[in-house]
């Protein structure tokens, strides 16, 4: 199924790859969406991996599934984003405010949440750093020297901001998560029409 998808999307055909957009785009929204912390910014990356799906779909070879090619390729290019000029300075500014306000938990305070959606939301409102390293490490399941690599940071540093970012998350989810992330937009019609002299 995948691979006649593909071979379609391949040969041009603007419907295939308007299936493969509705089949996959609610997912990688979710990823750059998890990863960035900003709705605007996970659109525009939609966007960027939708293309980037387009030029590079000559090199899926069908080892792996497609949704693990796609949900990497997202990866790659929200830690991209995240690592741009303008991705560390915020970044930094963050990780230093946050410092300040961490607060203590204690031992065995983790209790279950009878919201399903308040992990989500609590994952949103990590700063950057917390949520990058977080999300790689426990929900990605890259181990440290992986998150290390993706993000150019030492081991240590990893392993602290994953501590940090369960800390965090322990204390928002006692009761001070925000509003639900936003759903994606629709953007089908964009993503296709800029394929238009793509290639």
């Amino acid at each position: 199924m995948d691979q006649k998808l593909v071979a379609r999307c391949r040969r041009g055909e603007i419907p295939a790859f308007e299936e493969l957009y509705a089949r996959h785009s609610s997912r990688l929204y979710s990823v750059a969406y998890r990863i960035t912390g900003s709705a605007a910014d996970a659109e525009d990356l939609l966007q960027e991996i939708f293309l980037q799906v387009y030029r590079r779909l000559d090199s899926y070879r069908g080892e792996a599934a497609l949704g693990t090619w796609l949900h990497r390729l997202a990866v790659n290019a929200c830690l991209d984003h995240v690592r741009s000029k303008q991705g560390r300075r915020q970044q930094a500014t963050d990780y230093l405010e946050d410092l300040e306000h961490l607060e203590p938990v204690a031992p065995g305070s983790w209790r279950p949440w009878p919201d399903a959606r308040a992990p989500e939301r609590a994952v949103a409102q990590l700063p950057p750093s917390y949520r990058q390293a977080f999300l790689l490490h426990d929900v990605e399941g890259l181990e440290h020297h992986e998150v290390s690599d993706m993000l150019g940071i030492a081991v240590g540093t990893s392993k602290s901001l994953v501590h940090k970012a369960r800390l965090r998350l322990r204390t928002l989810l006692r009761g001070r998560t925000g509003p639900p992330a936003p759903r994606p937009a629709t953007l089908a019609p964009v993503a296709a029409a800029g394929l238009h002299g793509e290639r």
